[in-house]
């Protein structure tokens, strides 16, 4: 028996539900992004005679990395900054930070940290394991990630966006830079926070 049109129209339909549970659900594919450097924050803090901590940036960076977000692996990345970017708002202690002291720009104008490992550590946070080369030595660093949104960029270049944020603390005497220490001068430890949006490069979908 043939069904009337109407009837027949909302079978079909009726159908589509069923098959859209059983059909296979494509995943995302690992992505390239690129970080904004407009939309990049990277403070670092050091502690200065036991007083008070100074607080600086690096003003002039660069990087990419490559992200799946479906499984939330996070692979290959490089983050460069420029050692003679250094910025504490004070003009003779910034020239101080770039000379053979401590940054030494002259002869080691990047600083690149190179991703080696990720570890998922919750919904939307994780470690990220990689090599920082500082002085011409590398050692192995451990940031805290955590995914803050991912989603299209809701004004100007409407590129699929990642924002992301990041900490860790290390000691600036594991690359050799070991000025006032013995005389208690300027601290060991310096504490790292990162904030910066990424970019989905257009060539991947």
């Amino acid at each position: 028996m043939q069904l009337p049109d109407t009837i027949s129209r909302i079978s079909r339909f009726a159908f589509l539900p069923a098959l859209m549970a059983v059909a296979p659900v494509v995943s995302a594919e690992p992505a390239k992004f690129t970080v904004d450097s407009e939309h990049f924050s990277m403070a670092f803090e050091i502690m200065h005679i036991g007083y008070a901590p100074v607080i600086g940036m690096f003003r002039e960076v660069d990087g990419e990395f490559v992200y799946d977000e479906a499984t939330g692996d996070l692979n290959s990345g490089t983050l460069v900054f420029q050692s003679d970017s250094v910025f504490t708002n004070h003009k003779k202690r910034d020239d101080h930070l770039r000379g053979e002291d401590f940054l030494n720009s002259a002869k080691y104008p990047e600083i690149v940290f190179t991703l080696t490992e990720f570890e998922s550590t919750g919904e939307n946070a994780g470690k990220v394991t990689g090599d920082l080369t500082m002085l011409g030595q590398t050692n192995p660093v451990v940031l805290d990630v955590t995914l803050n949104k991912s989603a299209v960029y809701p004004i100007g270049h409407e590129d699929f966006t990642l924002g992301i944020s990041a900490e860790t603390i290390l000691k600036r005497s594991d690359w050799g830079m070991t000025y006032g220490l013995d005389s208690a001068l300027v601290g060991d430890e310096v504490r790292m926070r990162f904030g910066f949006e990424a970019n989905r490069d257009s060539g991947w979908f």
